[in-house]
C-alpha cells in the first residue's frame, strides 16, 4: 500500500502511474478526502484549545463568584461542534484507509506500457530454443501418454481444468519441491516453514493485497470470518507483519 503523504506530495505521478496500467482508482476521491480530513483536524485542534481556555475561564469566574453562564454556553456549543466534527473525522479516516488499498503500486520506470500483453516486450532469453524434425507435443499431451497425471478422475472430483499427479508424476513434483526446499535452505539462507494456516483473518489478506479487492471471489468462512488461503504466499507473507526484527 502506497504512503498517504506519498500521494498527497505527488498526484501527478499517480496518475500518470494508474494512465500507464490501463487502471482505474478513485485517486481524486482519496485526494478530496484527505483534504478534508487534515482541515478536520486542524479544526478540531482549534476547537480543543478554546475548549481550554472556556475551561480556565470558567473555573476563574466561578472561583471568584462571576457569572460563567454565557462561557459555559459557548463551551457546550463547541464540545458540540467538536464531537460532530470527531465523528466526520473517524469516518474519512476509515474511508481514506479503504481508498488507499485500491491504489495499485507504481509500476518501475523500466517496464514498458502496454493496453494487454500483446504489448508484452522481450527483455531477455536464455539458451537456444531446440530444434525437432518431428511435431513437438504440448506437455499436457506427453504427461496423459506417461500416464503420471490423472485428469479425468480429477475432473470427477472438482470439474474442469484441475488435474492430479499419480505415480512417477507424484514422485517427480515431490522431488521438485525437495530440491527447492533443499537449495534454498542449504545455499541461499532460507529457513523452512512447514504447514502455515490455510484458513487465515482479514488482516492478513489485506497485507497481501487480496483484499478488499478480491473478496467476492474468496472461499470465507464466514462464522470465524476466515479466509481460505489461494497460495503459501499468503501467511508466509505476513508472518513477520507489524514485528520489528
Amino acid at each position: 500500500m502506497l504512503d498517504l503523504k506519498f500521494i498527497r506530495e505527488n498526484p501527478d505521478l499517480i496518475r500518470d502511474a494508474l494512465r500507464k496500467r490501463n487502471t482505474e482508482a478513485p485517486l481524486e476521491e482519496l485526494l478530496e478526502c484527505d483534504r478534508r480530513w487534515r482541515a478536520i483536524l486542524t479544526e478540531l485542534q482549534s476547537l480543543r484549545g478554546k475548549q481550554k481556555m472556556f475551561s480556565r475561564e470558567i473555573g476563574r469566574l466561578k472561583k471568584e463568584g462571576k457569572d460563567a453562564s454565557e462561557l459555559i454556553s459557548q463551551m457546550r456549543s463547541v464540545s458540540q461542534k467538536v464531537r460532530g466534527l470527531e465523528d466526520e473525522e473517524r469516518e474519512l479516516k476509515k474511508r481514506i484507509e479503504d481508498l488507499l488499498l485500491a491504489i495499485p503500486n507504481i509500476p518501475h520506470e523500466t517496464v514498458p506500457v502496454g493496453k494487454d500483453e500483446r504489448d508484452n516486450v522481450v527483455v531477455r532469453e536464455w539458451g537456444e530454443k531446440p530444434q525437432f524434425d518431428f511435431e513437438p507435443k504440448p506437455h499436457w499431451e506427453l504427461a496423459v501418454i506417461h500416464d503420471i497425471v490423472d485428469f479425468e478422475r480429477a475432473a470427477k472430483l472438482a470439474g474442469s481444468n484441475f488435474v492430479m499427479f499419480k505415480g512417477l508424476g507424484a514422485k517427480l513434483e515431490r522431488a521438485l519441491i525437495n530440491f527447492m526446499l533443499e537449495l534454498h535452505t542449504t545455499k541461499h539462507g532460507y529457513t523452512e516453514i512447514f504447514s502455515p494456516p490455510l484458513l487465515v483473518n482479514r488482516r492478513t489478506m489485506t497485507g497481501t493485497g487480496q483484499l478488499p479487492k478480491l473478496e467476492e471471489d474468496m472461499y470465507r468462512c464466514e462464522v470465524d470470518d476466515l479466509f481460505l488461503i489461494p497460495t503459501a504466499e499468503v501467511p508466509v507473507t505476513n508472518i513477520f507483519a507489524g514485528e520489528i526484527i
